[in-house]
């Protein structure tokens, strides 16, 4: 049987060179990579209790709805800014040229939910931070984060000491 590794696809000196890229899209192109990548992201859950499963734009989007069908949760989506048609609460975090922002509807998480945190990739820290943020204002609580891949040379999980924070794959580097 093939490690998750094995389907993912490592592109050098891309965007920038010094930059090794990892594409979960190829995982995605191949179902039995795909299925790996659920089925590891669910081992991770296994004794975990959890309210909602949240997932942040755009590729945490891909992971955190098979999950979230799989265990009969409900799917709360942090979005882009200006992109949720209802009312929302926000939060901005810093990018390397500029800031972005988040949202999230305010009814999506419910005072005292514990909720699981979901993306693909842990780089800077910086969009998860503001995920936990929103759903901390909504009054939840973050039982864990939870990431396909993890690159330990952007040091992301030092913003997020405070939680709880697991990825499947990590890597050294950026």
């Amino acid at each position: 049987m093939k490690d998750l590794s094995d389907y993912l696809r490592s592109i050098p000196d891309f965007p920038k060179p010094g930059i090794i890229f990892r594409d979960v899209t190829s995982i995605l192109q191949n179902a039995d990579g795909f299925k790996l990548a659920i089925d590891s992201l669910l081992q991770k859950l296994e004794g975990v209790e959890f309210d909602v499963i949240a997932g942040a734009e755009s590729r945490g989007f891909i992971f955190s709805a098979p999950l979230a069908y799989k265990l009969n949760k409900p799917l709360a989506l942090i979005r882009k800014k200006g992109k949720l048609p209802c009312e929302t609460v926000s939060a901005s975090y810093a990018l390397e040229y500029g800031f972005a922002e988040i949202e999230m509807h305010k009814d999506s998480i419910s005072k005292g939910q514990k909720v699981i945190l979901i993306d693909d990739l842990l780089a800077t820290g910086g969009t998860l931070e503001a995920s936990a943020k929103l759903i901390e204002m909504l009054g939840g609580h973050v039982e864990k984060i939870l990431t396909l891949i993890e690159l330990l040379g952007l040091h992301g999980r030092e913003k997020l000491k405070k939680y709880n924070v697991e990825s499947v794959l990590s890597f050294e580097g950026k």
